[in-house]
């Protein structure tokens, strides 16, 4: 039995990925933030090592005793240096990172040379390490993209498409990369590879826009906004802290479909249709409020 330490465990990712670990025959421990919510976690009985990414002394005492590192901690905050040196340091037997296909966009993105940096951090390390990188990943209530359009078509008669809505999507299903992320900690191939991690349906924007409608037997009008007013529009409401960034308007232009070939020949990865997955999320918003205490 190997003990697995895994950062971001509180995350939308990792409540799933720490939920698939306990069911395996792993040890799994947490490391969190003292202000963190792992009230869940210790109620499941998992055990939390508390510290901060960004302090390798607390990282090092963290990974005392551990075997694997499941890294699902953002790349694009700066951590990674740290926590590399901490987990070189451990002689794990294995680490998995988390990072995201995001490092391919053909955008300035103010976190895209972190995020690189932070891969070639874990090449240069000499550990024994898998890199994995989702796409855009959905599938509950804490998903902060799908969900989000769920609940403005639910309410909303119309909404705006930037362009044509011609640019292919690829939204990953959350359990899917869970799946992947264990997949990989007993997968001898996955060690020093690299894998883009995809959904089941390819689909434009356009195209995923009437599906959630579909679904939700809704009749909503697209209304098409040339890209510059929808970014100098973004701008505006970014101001105010509402809509999406202007970044993530242009990135609605590009493409975002890979290859998931290696993946699925390494760590038997399946990803579920879109139509399957959307389903699910959509069961949330047709559950019960829970009751008051």
């Amino acid at each position: 039995m190997s003990t697995v330490l895994v950062t971001g465990a509180t995350g939308f990712l990792g409540e799933f990925v720490t939920a698939r670990l306990r069911a395996g025959a792993d040890r799994v421990v947490v490391f969190a933030r003292p202000a963190s919510n792992i009230a869940a976690l210790v109620a499941q009985g998992v055990e939390v090592r508390s510290g901060d990414l960004g302090d390798q002394a607390s990282l090092r005492r963290a990974l005392a005793g551990v075997d694997v590192l499941v890294n699902l901690a953002s790349l694009g905050f700066g951590h990674a240096p740290t926590i590399v040196a901490a987990a070189a340091n451990a002689g794990l037997q294995h680490a998995v990172f988390v990072s995201t296909t995001s490092i391919y966009s053909s955008l300035p993105a103010g976190s895209k040379p972190t995020r690189i940096a932070a891969e070639q951090a874990v090449r240069d390390s000499g550990l024994p390490y898998t890199l994995l990188r989702p796409t855009m990943i959905y599938g509950s209530p804490r998903d902060r993209n799908i969900w989000r359009l769920i609940k403005y078509l639910s309410r909303w008669p119309m909404v705006p498409l930037v362009g044509d809505g011609s640019a292919l999507q690829q939204p990953v299903f959350v359990d899917d990369v869970a799946q992947a992320v264990v997949a990989a900690l007993h997968s001898p191939a996955a060690r020093g590879s690299e894998y883009n991690l995809a959904g089941g349906t390819r689909l434009s924007f356009a195209q995923l826009l009437r599906e959630v409608c579909a679904q939700l037997g809704r009749r909503v009008a697209m209304v098409r906004v040339p890209e510059k007013v929808a970014v100098a529009a973004a701008r505006g409401l970014q101001q105010l802290g509402v809509g999406i960034s202007a970044e993530q308007v242009l990135r609605l232009q590009e493409d975002k479909v890979f290859d998931c070939s290696a993946a699925q020949r390494d760590l038997c990865y399946t990803a579920r249709a879109f139509e399957v997955g959307l389903a699910q999320e959509i069961e949330w918003l047709r559950r019960p409020p829970p009751m008051p205490d």
